[in-house]
């Protein structure tokens, strides 16, 4: 396999060398301040939240556009969590050997090249602030059904998007904000936040499941797969929303303490955990209520007040906008350090890159933080959903494939943690990774397709130029060597 040259946009970042070029760009560092439970508790954050408490009753049930496939909720999740594990055990073995803020970014420009990593960076931007955006959507619901328990009606114009005969969903957009105002005030403050949150998103589920077990009728689950495997497959599609969160985590490495040790770690317990709770929680949802009368904005809540008990759906409905929020913060964090990343490697200007004297990129978290407000407030749920998950599932098949490749190619860099079945395992990453991408409408295609058209043209115009692997770049203060 040649070496690339360093005006090839095929170039790759050297491993050895990362530390020495990042220092060119002069952004300064990000603060070490995670332990493993924090990040662990940030991947947590970051896969539970608004998948189990709005998305899964939103596949249940069904919508205009999509039949519902019922208790089959439940295989739709399991294999969405599937193919996740395959691409979890990948990020897993590259984080434990390259603890780096991009994450799939800097994972594709290390084993795949330059013009890769700019793909998923670039890719990673849209998706999460996207998805900051559903959950966003997913607490006003939330916040409505809690309302409403009390005998107040947001008027639709104000909590819905135009295409659901709203306006600007006011509160998905205030909330957007308010996360933001945590994320700035730094990751230690973040990290702290996090746990308590993520401690309270648990407990909460576990009363829920502990609870509803005692109102279920078996009756309901009959029939389990009402509309046919077609509509699991495509509702697996939906909710492997729900199924990914580690990845953001994965993109906090670089503020570790130990990244190289807690990293892989945090990763596999914090997927481990969210599907456990989730296969009970999807078993008590589709039990308590039938399938065909499941509010999908606010699941749960609708459950418990179809057996005659309102005042634990506010319960829940309040708890579960606090739970959420865990959610945007994991990815508002992860679209601030790859951002972070690819200014710092001069793809993009290093302006972004600035750090403030607590070690936060402040001026990417207000920019992500706002771009995620507009989505929230103009667009609805089920359209941005799936829009994230074309994407994450392309970051998922990037870093399935690199893993691979780097194996192979860079089998003495040090490993803290080696991934089984190589390459069984990330070759079904990469298998699943498509087939569900292959379920997802045209409309996102279409809208995707339109992102990468703009990310190419600035790498054309821009990112290649400046990158720090060009010798001929302003940054470039001397010559590294191209890793083979």
């Amino acid at each position: 396999m040649g070496t690339p040259t360093r005006q090839s946009m095929f170039r790759r970042m050297p491993v050895d060398q990362m530390d020495e070029i990042e220092k060119e760009s002069g952004t300064g560092a990000l603060a070490k301040t995670l332990g493993l439970w924090q990040l662990t508790a940030i991947g947590v954050g970051g896969i539970i939240g608004v998948g189990i408490f709005s998305l899964a009753g939103l596949v249940a049930a069904g919508d205009a556009d999509n039949p519902g496939v019922g208790p089959a909720v439940l295989v739709a999740f399991l294999i969405a969590g599937l193919a996740s594990a395959a691409a979890a055990v990948s990020y897993a073995e590259f984080a434990g050997m390259i603890p780096r803020a991009g994450s799939a970014y800097t994972y594709g420009y290390v084993a795949l090249g330059e013009i890769i990593g700019w793909f998923i960076g670039w890719d990673l931007l849209l998706e999460y602030i996207a998805i900051v955006a559903v959950v966003a959507i997913g607490i006003s619901g939330y916040l409505a059904a809690f309302l409403e328990g009390f005998g107040i009606a947001l008027p639709l114009s104000i909590t819905a998007s135009p295409e659901e005969g709203g306006v600007v969903n006011i509160p998905a957009v205030l909330i957007c904000l308010l996360v933001t105002f945590i994320l700035s005030r730094g990751t230690k403050t973040f990290g702290r936040f996090e746990l308590i949150a993520v401690a309270i998103k648990i407990v909460l589920i576990l009363f829920i499941i502990g609870l509803g077990i005692f109102y279920i009728d078996t009756q309901n689950y009959n029939p389990f797969m009402p509309a046919g495997f077609g509509p699991v497959l495509t509702g697996a599609a939906t909710v492997f929303f729900a199924v990914f969160g580690y990845d953001a985590m994965s993109t906090a490495a670089e503020e570790a303490e130990d990244g190289r040790k807690h990293m892989p770690k945090a990763i596999i317990l914090s997927l481990v955990i969210a599907m456990t709770l989730y296969v009970a929680a999807t078993l008590v949802l589709t039990g308590m209520q039938n399938y065909r009368d499941i509010d999908p904005t606010a699941g749960f809540a609708s459950a418990f007040t179809s057996v005659g008990l309102p005042v634990i759906a506010s319960i829940i409905s309040v708890f579960a906008v606090l739970s959420i929020l865990t959610v945007m913060l994991t990815f508002l964090l992860g679209v601030t350090r790859v951002w972070f990343s690819m200014s710092r490697d001069g793809l993009l200007p290093t302006w972004f890159a600035k750090v403030d004297r607590h070690g936060t990129p402040q001026r990417v978290t207000w920019i992500a933080g706002i771009g995620a407000a507009v989505l929230a407030g103009v667009f609805p749920i089920r359209a941005v959903a799936d829009l994230t998950n074309i994407g994450i599932l392309s970051a998922f098949i990037v870093v399935c494939a690199a893993v691979i490749l780097f194996r192979y190619t860079q089998p003495d860099t040090p490993r803290s943690f080696r991934l089984p079945f190589m390459p069984v395992v990330p070759a079904f990453g990469v298998l699943s990774s498509l087939f569900l991408i292959w379920q997802l409408p045209w409309e996102t295609w279409a809208r995707f397709a339109i992102w990468l058209l703009i990310g190419f043209a600035i790498y054309f115009t821009y990112g290649r130029k400046h990158s720090l692997l060009n010798p001929d770049s302003p940054h470039h203060r001397r010559q590294p060597t191209s890793s083979p």
